[in-house]
């Protein structure tokens, strides 16, 4: 009798097995509530800059038109009124004589409700929301393009300064509640509207940044004596060369050159005056990408007018 009594409480039901086995399952599953989930959002944040110089008049003016592409990229690729929610994109513009001219900053809407209202342009914002700003915004730009005109500047030590002193790049950052952890991270896209050409007043006192035909023409002609592409003579030579610009901020931006001209193309026979490869516009791009490179920007970018 012991025996059996021994033998029966040594060895489990069929239902005592199924419980130890749907246990076990159990304990081996991960914990949903405890299981981190990270996300990573991306926004893009936009400055254009224009030197709003007497290049301006040398030929039509089509600066305008291409902000005009820029902010539909905004608007339709960026944000996307009625398709996404919540977006944190930016757009400013500036000319590099003043602070922003105009700007547009999802950002700073916190309110989410409010955000798509204004996204949307309806309720509280129906005649003053997205729509509305992007109108204003292009007229502010079309209005500077009419009455504002520099003449001289040293471009790369004011795109410097702006780098540096003035918040125009918005920072990567992250939001928490300790378990999920979403990642929010910014494309800083700087567009500078210049013919490429670096001229400015007072180039005796001081020339660091200075490029201008003399510049290009010392460039030309190490090119013919030692018969080497533009490049090679950058690599070379490094006094032919615009001095890098080191800054930890310029990691973080995608440098776009735009509107660069060609002085030395007659626009009404469509003839240059030298040949390809020594061109003004190809030694231009060749020592802007090369101080770019040299000087950590993320990205670069240079577009022929």
């Amino acid at each position: 009798m012991n025996e059996q009594l021994k033998q029966l409480f040594n060895t489990p039901t069929i239902e005592m097995k199924n419980i130890i086995i749907i246990l076990s399952t159990i304990a081996l599953l991960p914990s949903c509530d405890s299981k981190q989930k990270n996300k990573k959002l991306t926004y893009q944040n936009i400055v254009i800059l224009s030197d709003l110089s007497s290049r301006i008049d040398n030929k039509p003016q089509k600066d305008t038109d291409e902000i005009h592409k820029i902010v539909q990229y905004f608007k339709n690729e960026c944000v996307k009124p009625g398709e996404k929610i919540g977006d944190k994109s930016s757009i400013c513009f500036s000319s590099f004589s003043d602070k922003v001219i105009a700007t547009i900053d999802l950002e700073k809407i916190k309110d989410l409700g409010e955000k798509q209202q204004f996204i949307n342009s309806t309720g509280k914002f129906k005649n003053n929301g997205l729509n509305y700003k992007i109108q204003d915004f292009e007229d502010r730009v079309k209005n500077s393009y009419l009455k504002v005109r520099n003449k001289g500047l040293d471009l790369i030590s004011i795109l410097n300064e702006k780098i540096e002193n003035e918040p125009i790049l918005k920072k990567d950052t992250y939001l928490t509640d300790g378990v999920d952890t979403t990642y929010v991270n910014y494309d800083n896209n700087v567009y500078i509207f210049t013919d490429g050409y670096l001229e400015y007043l007072n180039k005796s006192i001081n020339n660091q940044f200075y490029f201008g035909n003399s510049e290009i023409q010392k460039i030309r002609q190490y090119c013919k004596a030692n018969n080497v592409d533009i490049t090679t003579a950058l690599d070379k030579n490094n006094l032919l060369c615009l001095k890098p610009t080191k800054n930890d901020k310029n990691q973080f931006i995608n440098l776009h050159i735009l509107e660069t001209h060609e002085r030395d193309k007659n626009d009404k026979l469509q003839t240059y005056k030298y040949p390809t490869g020594q061109r003004d516009n190809e030694i231009l791009e060749a020592v802007w990408r090369k101080w770019a490179i040299e000087s950590g920007f993320k990205s670069f970018e240079w577009k022929k007018y």
